[in-house]
């Protein structure tokens, strides 16, 4: 392959496309979590993913989990970890198995704030995607978007 192969130029323009779309939809939640709750896309991420563990088998995720989840940096995610923990939104606990583990778990305000912000951060993202559809070059990436199923 070359630089002007026209296969290589198809496949660079689709990956713009999906940047594209998903620079307008971050955009525009973003713009609405930190209007209505304070809070940022990552923060709301950040929440979400923590709400969901257990006290079960493999329930607690590791930072390195969490970071996965957010897609950020275990240093990215432990800086976010500590700024909502500053506004009382999250605690840290020593693992009770092995005490070098640390688990983040989601406080009371926390979820309440998760579960005020999440109706606001569905309608965005359903915003988002009904903007982005009426545009011929997104919306063939929209559909995808809209039929994936993420296995349980």
């Amino acid at each position: 392959m070359t630089a002007t192969d026209p296969a290589l130029t198809a496949l660079a323009q689709s990956w713009c496309a999906l940047s594209l779309l998903h620079g307008k939809i971050e955009a525009h939640v973003e713009r609405a979590l930190q209007t209505k709750h304070g809070l940022s896309v990552r923060e709301y991420s950040l929440l979400d993913v923590l709400n969901r563990q257990h006290d079960g088998e493999g329930g607690h995720l590791q930072m390195k989990q969490v970071a996965d989840a957010v897609v950020l940096s275990q240093s990215a995610t432990t800086r976010l970890v500590t700024r909502l923990e500053e506004r009382g939104l999250l605690s840290r606990y020593l693992c009770p198995t092995d005490r070098r583990g640390i688990y983040t778990d989601v406080s009371e305000s926390g979820a309440a704030l998760l579960a005020e912000a999440r109706p606001t951060n569905d309608a965005a993202l359903r915003e988002a995607l009904d903007e982005a559809a009426r545009n011929p070059e997104l919306a063939p990436l929209v559909k995808a978007v809209e039929t994936l199923r993420v296995p349980a």
